[in-house]
Order: structure tokens, then C-alpha cells, then sequence
């Protein structure tokens, strides 16, 4: 069995199930160290409606998509991004494609005595991962817990506390930072000084003064310039 995982023609599964078990280490460290990696990976990603209702029919055809949300807006909503942590989304992925390339490896040994080429393989895993990771990652937001429940805007971030977790934020670069939400809800946003002389450091406290893209500015929590 252990040479069948060692052929070349299934390289691209098992790498993508080391991949996967990497992947899955790094999120269960981050959890437990408070780093949030997912929410990092998450804020990174433009904002759109994750509510649009897709339905397919038989023909496999999209309805009900408003199409002015644009058609990347749809095809993230359609993969539940926005609904799932895209980092739990790129697990599932993984794992999908590296046990369906592996299944089918072993049938096709297992009929013809042979296993197919890597990149003829990987075709048939592929189509079988995009429902899979839509299904499992449906069945994944269905019952782990939700965050939307209290759906706030990033816009409402600004003038609210932050703490740095992660890094040096200066004028040149940017760091981690840990927000609470009204509802208790933590998130982790990309920071840099609203005032290019100043710096942070893992441990200080900065008021959200402005969003820049991806990135939200702050000034020191005693700034003598803030007002409540």
C-alpha cells in the first residue's frame, strides 16, 4: 500500500493531503495561541453579500443570482465563502481532492492494472471536489458556530479599541491587531499608525481612527487628540 502512495502519478493527492494536515496544524495552533488565523485570512478578502440565493437545477443551470453583485461576488458565495472561514473551505478542498485522486488511482489499478497519469487523474478529482467542498462546507456552516449571527460592518470599527498581537506596526509596515466587537466578538485586523512618527508594538492600545483598503489606521489610546 505504501508504494501505491509513493507512485508519481500520485504525487499531486498526496501532497495534497500533506498540505492539508499542515494547514490543518496551523489553524489549531493559531486557535489556541489567539492569533485567529482564519479571521486574518478572512479580512483580507473583499467584502460582498455571502446571502445571495443560489439554486441549480437539473440542468445545472444558476438561478436567482442577482447579477449585479457581480460574478465573483457568485462564485464565492456559490463555494459558501463569506459563509465558512476560507481557511476550513481550503481544508476540505484539499482533503477532497487528495482522497478522490487517491479512490480513483486505487479503482482504476484495480480494473485495468495500471494507474492513470497524474494530470488525466487529477481531472476526474477535480470535478469531484467543487460540490464537495459547496456540500461539506454547507454542512460545515449549518452546524459550527456562527459569527453572522451578529453581523456588525467593518465601518463601525472605526473609533473603537484595538490591541496589538502581532508584529511592529510603523509607517512602513503593518501588524496584527486584536478588536472586540460590540457583541463580544473578536476579530484580527492589519493596522499601521495614522501618524507616520508613531510606532506600535505587541501589547499597545490604538483607537481605529480610518480603513485604507484592507488596512485600518490608530492612534495611541491617551492620544490627547481623541475625544470620546
Amino acid at each position: 500500500m505504501i508504494d501505491f502512495f509513493l507512485l508519481p502519478a500520485n504525487t499531486p493527492f498526496v501532497v495534497s493531503l500533506g498540505v492539508m494536515f499542515v494547514f490543518t496544524v496551523l489553524e489549531i495552533l493559531s486557535s489556541s495561541l489567539g492569533v485567529g488565523l482564519s479571521e486574518m485570512i478572512d479580512s483580507l478578502l473583499p467584502e460582498f453579500d455571502a446571502d445571495i440565493d443560489i439554486d441549480i437545477d437539473a440542468d445545472g443551470d444558476l438561478s436567482g443570482v442577482d447579477n449585479s453583485t457581480g460574478l465573483l461576488a457568485d462564485l464565492l458565495s456559490w463555494f459558501r465563502i463569506g459563509e465558512v472561514p476560507v481557511i476550513m473551505l481550503f481544508i476540505i478542498f484539499l482533503t477532497s481532492f487528495g482522497l478522490c485522486g487517491l479512490i480513483i488511482q486505487y479503482l482504476f489499478t484495480s480494473v485495468a492494472g495500471f494507474v492513470l497519469p497524474a494530470t488525466i487523474a487529477s481531472v476526474p478529482a477535480i470535478l469531484c471536489t467543487i460540490p464537495a467542498v459547496r456540500i461539506l462546507g454547507g454542512l460545515l456552516g449549518k452546524y459550527m458556530p456562527k459569527d453572522e449571527t451578529y453581523v456588525v460592518s467593518e465601518e463601525s470599527f472605526i473609533g473603537m479599541r484595538v490591541t496589538i498581537t502581532l508584529g511592529q506596526a510603523t509607517a512602513e509596515k503593518t501588524a496584527q491587531a486584536k478588536l472586540k466587537d460590540k457583541y463580544g466578538q473578536a476579530h484580527y485586523l492589519l493596522v499601521q499608525p495614522d501618524i507616520q512618527k508613531d510606532s506600535f508594538v505587541t501589547g499597545d492600545k490604538g483607537i481605529v481612527v480610518s480603513k485604507r483598503g484592507s488596512i485600518y489606521t490608530i492612534i495611541h489610546a491617551d492620544n490627547v487628540a481623541m475625544s470620546d
